[in-house]
């Protein structure tokens, strides 16, 4: 008997990397622009005193502003540290049955870690050939529902409808939508909340909203569900979201003009990048996020294009996993910067 014996293991989620030095970096979909100038004159006039008092526990006036800016009543709003604090605190709060959890085999690779870590039985259900999910397969017994709209890292995303069905063929379970690249060009499954007491929507200030340092994430759901969300995050912290964030998020979902200027820009080169792999013979479904997901052509391992990118300081994302593992997913950055990783794969695919 060793104290080892009462330590739970799990194998990590693995992050993108974060060199040190500078380079051209399209691995962790963060945001090629700054944040909102209103969100950093927040910061810059943030009284420091306020730092000495424990924040904001329900983070009102964040939600109050996330309210306003969505339509939606503040009790049917949580806020917690980035989305995958709120995604955890749903995991441990709506799927606490003995029926597995059910999700894609290709998606956020977080679910199953949070599912391992609190011991949550969970199936993975196959996308098809094209990274699809067929709706089908989520019409069957379950504790519980999660797909990431659009899915990452493929990028491809379910339409209002699809999510819909799938929410209303599992009202005796919980359906998570992870909405965290919702702002790039797909449906929001926001007015199901109005309609379903089983669904919540997830998203986060990260990606759309340039403010991955700051850890903001929100979801919207009914009073019932965000009212066990509430019992389960004050159970475990109550103060999750530091003063600084609360503030800054607020600022940020306030400059609506800055916000909807820096996603079409994201849109537009994220086209324009598509077309370029095509034309190089690159295979990809079209994206409804801030990366792409794409297979170099025949005669070229998506490994060895990682290396040789990586040794020109252009980082982008390969997943040593069955079924992706001859993809690359590669954030969307500037025009600069995407000019740069085309001109880079010219040298590399010849």
């Amino acid at each position: 008997m060793s104290f080892e014996d009462n330590i739970r293991r799990v194998v990590p989620y693995t992050p993108g990397e974060q060199p040190e030095r500078k380079v051209i970096k399209l691995n962790t979909n963060e945001c090629p622009y700054p944040p909102s100038p209103k969100a950093a004159e927040c910061l810059r006039t943030l009284n420091t005193d306020s730092l000495r008092l424990y924040p904001e526990a329900a983070c009102q006036t964040l939600v109050k502003a996330i309210g306003k800016y969505y339509g939606v009543d503040e009790e049917c709003i949580f806020a917690g540290v980035g989305s995958d604090d709120v995604l955890s605190m749903c995991f441990l709060t709506y799927f606490a049955g003995k029926k597995p959890v059910i999700f894609p085999d290709i998606t956020y690779s977080f679910y199953d870690v949070w599912a391992s870590v609190y011991g949550i039985p969970y199936e993975t259900i196959p996308l098809d050939e094209d990274f699809n999910i067929r709706i089908e397969d989520y019409k069957r017994e379950n504790g519980g529902v999660v797909i990431a709209n659009p899915n990452a890292p493929t990028g491809v995303a379910l339409d209002l409808d699809q999510i819909e069905e799938i929410v209303k063929a599992n009202r005796e379970s919980v359906v998570i939508v992870d909405e965290a690249y919702i702002d790039f060009g797909s449906q929001t499954a926001l007015p199901l909340i109005n309609k379903y007491e089983n669904v919540i929507v997830v998203r986060t200030m990260s990606k759309s909203r340039a403010l991955a340092g700051m850890r903001i994430g929100y979801a919207f759901a009914c009073r019932k569900l965000i009212g066990y969300l509430n019992d389960v995050k004050y159970s475990v912290n109550s103060y999750t979201m530091n003063t600084p964030s609360i503030l800054t998020g607020k600022a940020a979902i306030e400059d609506d003009e800055y916000f909807k200027e820096i996603t079409s820009k994201v849109i537009a080169t994220r086209k324009h990048t598509e077309e370029e792999l095509r034309s190089m013979g690159f295979k990809l479904n079209t994206s409804s996020a801030n990366f792409v997901f794409a297979k170099p052509p025949s005669g070229y391992e998506a490994k060895e294009v990682f290396e040789e990118l990586k040794k020109r300081d252009i980082y982008v994302r390969h997943f040593n996993k069955d079924r992706i593992a001859g993809y690359l997913r590669i954030s969307i950055g500037t025009d600069e910067e995407m000019d740069a990783l085309i001109a880079a794969l010219k040298e590399i695919i010849v």
